[in-house]
């Protein structure tokens, strides 16, 4: 164990599921980290306003700039004297400000400019926003240095738990998010996945599910893009992508494999034959916490697995023909450039229609493969940016492009 500082940190997404269990953690941990800027959506601007001023935070971000002067009078209400920020550029200042540790919990496309920001300002970077590492790939990997980068989502935060890493690291621990290490000893990355609540389902099965029911579910409790997002295997599939991007592993060498108690969070197959499995109850709290406080582990994060109990865990193949997610985001990943900022854009609009009610759950993914389809072709905006350097700007403009064509798509429909 290190000698122990209190650690700054900016929480990102302070409202939702990663971002309140952050700040539940800081709660129980007062010595250890201390929170110096919060930033949320606007979704629940209430919660925004009183955790900051419970925790007397200097700055707070909001990502809708219409809702910024209602939270600044909710501020004063409050007592609290921090500075605020709006829009994406706001948070992105916020991700930038001195402090030991940004935790990335926003939601989707919205967290690439802060994670670049923290990226670019220097800030260890929890990131547990998979999406901004999955449709900017490059852009993070050009500016991240070795260990900068710290995996929060529980699947890659266990496979960093098992992965080899070069014994004069500098950090000699699994706190690498880009890593250096012995890949040669590697033969294949075990990404597990719970199922979802849909599991053993045939494609004919789920033609008629619902919203209500794709939201229950088994072993997680999440916001209802993620959950939805683990119904389909979406999820799953930009893990996979997440996977190549942090481990440098092919894509031919990660596998998705089917655990639905969702105690063992992924695996590292060595070539030996060997296997090392990182297991815990199916809990955030520690990732949360190895983000916050790596290379040091927080003491009593979360529970732990009771070993004097009977129990069985259960491993079975992914059903690819049913969940095809997978699989189109291995291609995905093989194409790169802007092609992954397609599949997650496409999805994001594909996701709130079917939880408005506007479409089936099948046709989620089929809408996803269409446009994904469609972006090959070289004669629309989104197209690929030919062989050049991605930008920021191809980011966009692909996104932009991604989710006007499935508007246009799911409005045309009968």
């Amino acid at each position: 164990m290190r000698e122990e500082h209190q650690r700054t940190a900016v929480v990102l997404g302070s409202t939702g599921s990663i971002g309140t269990q952050a700040l539940d953690i800081v709660r129980r941990n007062p010595d250890r980290f201390r929170v110096v800027g919060l930033a949320a959506g606007g979704g629940r601007l209430d919660l925004l306003a009183e955790q900051a001023a419970e925790l007397g935070v200097p700055a707070v971000a909001v990502a809708d700039p219409e809702r910024a002067p209602e939270l600044t009078r909710m501020l004063e209400v409050r007592g609290a004297n921090a500075k605020v920020l709006a829009g994406a550029e706001g948070i992105a200042e916020l991700a930038a400000v001195e402090c030991d540790v940004v935790l990335n919990g926003i939601t989707g496309a919205l967290g690439l400019e802060s994670t670049l920001a923290a990226l670019r300002a220097g800030r260890r970077l929890a990131l547990a926003n998979k999406e901004s590492l999955i449709i900017g790939g490059p852009l993070v990997r050009e500016l991240a240095e070795p260990g900068q980068i710290v995996p929060v989502d529980s699947e890659h935060f266990a496979i960093a738990q098992c992965f080899p890493y070069l014994p004069d690291d500098d950090l000699a621990s699994p706190a690498q998010g880009l890593v250096r290490a012995h890949r040669s000893e590697v033969r294949r990355l075990v990404v597990t996945a719970s199922g979802g609540p849909f599991r053993g389902r045939t494609r004919a099965e789920l033609a008629g599910v619902t919203p209500e029911q794709a939201m229950n579910h088994p072993t997680w409790s999440m916001g209802p893009v993620i959950t939805v997002n683990s119904a389909t295997l979406v999820n799953k599939g930009l893990e996979v992508i997440e996977a190549n991007l942090l481990f440098d592993v092919p894509f031919d060498d990660i596998e998705v494999v089917v655990h639905p108690q969702s105690i063992v969070h992924s695996m590292v197959e060595y070539v030996d034959g060997s296997t090392l499995a990182k297991a815990s109850p199916p809990s955030m709290t520690i990732p949360i916490a190895w983000g916050l406080g790596a290379p040091d582990r927080v003491p009593h994060a979360g529970g732990s697995l009771d070993w004097t109990r009977a129990q069985s865990w259960t491993f079975e193949p992914l059903d690819h023909e049913a969940f095809p997610a997978v699989r189109l985001a291995a291609e995905v990943g093989r194409t790169g450039g802007t092609a992954p900022a397609v599949y997650n854009a496409v999805n994001e609009e594909a996701v709130d229609a079917f939880l408005g009610g506007k479409l089936a759950f099948v046709s989620i993914m089929d809408t996803v493969a269409r446009v994904v389809s469609e972006h090959q072709r070289t004669d629309h905006p989104g197209g690929e940016p030919s062989a050049k350097a991605l930008t920021l700007d191809d980011v966009y403009s692909a996104d932009t492009w991604a989710r006007a064509r499935a508007r246009e798509l799911l409005t045309s429909r009968p």
